[in-house]
């Protein structure tokens, strides 16, 4: 460990700065997050999780970016790590309504997926990560995370020079347009430096009380069962998400008056879940599931879910495991609701039996849109409705000019969690 200082400077100290950490600070800030964020593994394997999380989709070729709050008097790998955080750059869009009557366009950016955020214990106490959280606000209004500079253009005669925005006056296609992060201390701490918290409940659904789970086809007086997802089916299904997306923005923008935002829920934002998801699994169980989901219907009537599996407890201890799903997706929501009963109950059904192998305490599901929480409620199944108070609260920052608080955040589910 680098030297301690005697005199910790104050949080509003000038002399501090937010910077990159080295790899030898990442890995002093590792070792002390394991027993939180990776009891499930060896210290090592968490080291090398952690390592390799920077190779997978988003986070590869530069999409992440950490930060640490430091004093700078001492050198690199002896500084104080003072607060640290991480950013992922992910594919955003949003849509305004217009005041014309003209259809409103979708518009793409980026934004900045929060995670990490950490305070050595020893620094507890003191301001420092509220110090580096508003540090931050200014960075990322203009920082494209990986890329090492902010996303204003080098031209002086450029339109975009110094704004990020094209001659329309829109964001260029790498231009930040809000943050999220997800937090586990309440509301309120982040809402001071700008995240407004925003809907934070799920769906939880008990395991599977025996090993079985239906049958894929035909069966039970005619009844369709939903037929598992393996990784070879997901892209074609994220491609079909995003369409649909892009398609009802425009309208939920016109139809609420308010301007909608969205994390886009493309192959690579999936990729990044299931490539952890089997880190975790290859260490703890030795193998990788095959079953990724399961999907019901035929295309343009199809009601889906992609899941992921995360383990705080490993095989130790259920509590902490979880099967979640990341987008539960129904193509044609006017659908009879008999129809989407059914397809809801068989697809969780599979989750469950998913959840009870790979012991996992429940299955949960985010944010369910109307339509998805009246399928499960006639459904028949069990099923309980927990509103988050502390954990996990969805928060996000909008870089525009209407107050955070006003926006209608879409697909507000997990797979938007990092």
């Amino acid at each position: 460990m680098g030297s301690i200082m005697a005199d910790l400077p104050d949080a509003s100290s000038p002399s501090l700065i937010l910077t990159q950490p080295t790899h030898q600070e990442c890995i002093r800030t590792w070792s002390q997050t394991h027993p939180k964020w990776g009891p499930a593994l060896s210290l090592q394997d968490y080291l090398d999780r952690e390592s390799y999380l920077s190779t997978v989709p988003v986070a590869k070729d530069g999409g992440i970016t950490r930060w640490i709050l430091t004093d700078p008097s001492l050198p690199p790998n002896h500084r104080p790590i003072l607060s640290s955080c991480e950013a992922l750059r992910k594919r955003a869009v949003y849509c305004k309504p217009t005041a014309d009557g003209m259809p409103p366009s979708v518009v793409d950016g980026l934004a900045h997926g929060m995670g990490s955020v950490w305070t050595d214990p020893q620094y507890r106490g003191k301001g420092y990560a509220s110090r580096m959280m508003r540090e931050l606000v200014a960075r990322l209004r203009e920082y494209e995370a990986g890329s090492g500079s902010s996303t204003a253009g080098s031209d002086a005669g450029s339109p975009s020079a110094g704004s990020g925005h094209d001659a329309t006056g829109k964001p260029a296609p790498g231009t930040p347009l809000f943050s999220v992060l997800y937090s586990d201390i309440g509301k309120k701490f982040y809402a001071r430096s700008g995240w407004a918290p925003f809907a934070s409940a799920h769906l939880s659904f008990p395991p599977a009380t025996e090993p079985s789970r239906p049958q894929n086809g035909d069966a039970n007086g005619g009844k369709r069962h939903a037929k598992a997802v393996g990784y070879h089916e997901i892209a074609e299904l994220c491609s079909v998400d995003e369409k649909i997306l892009r398609e009802t923005l425009p309208r939920r923008a016109s139809d609420s008056g308010r301007t909608c935002v969205a994390l886009l829920p493309n192959l690579d934002s999936i990729l990044w879940h299931l490539m952890r998801e089997d880190f975790m699994t290859k260490h703890i169980f030795g193998r990788t599931p095959v079953v990724r989901g399961a999907v019901y219907g035929e295309p343009g009537r199809r009601v889906w879910a992609v899941w992921t599996r995360g383990y705080y407890g490993g095989l130790k201890k259920m509590e902490g495991n979880t099967l979640h799903i990341l987008r539960f997706v129904i193509e044609a929501e006017d659908e009879p609701a008999e129809y989407l009963a059914d397809a809801v109950r068989s697809i969780v059904q599979i989750a469950q039996a998913e959840a009870l192998e790979w012991r996992s305490q429940d299955v949960q599901t985010w944010n369910p849109s109307p339509e998805l929480r009246r399928a499960v409620e006639q459904s028949g199944l069990p099923f309980e409705f927990v509103d988050r108070d502390n954990d996990s609260i969805a928060s996000l920052m909008w870089y525009g000019e209407e107050p955070t608080s006003e926006l209608d955040w879409v697909l507000n589910e997990k797979f938007a969690w990092c």
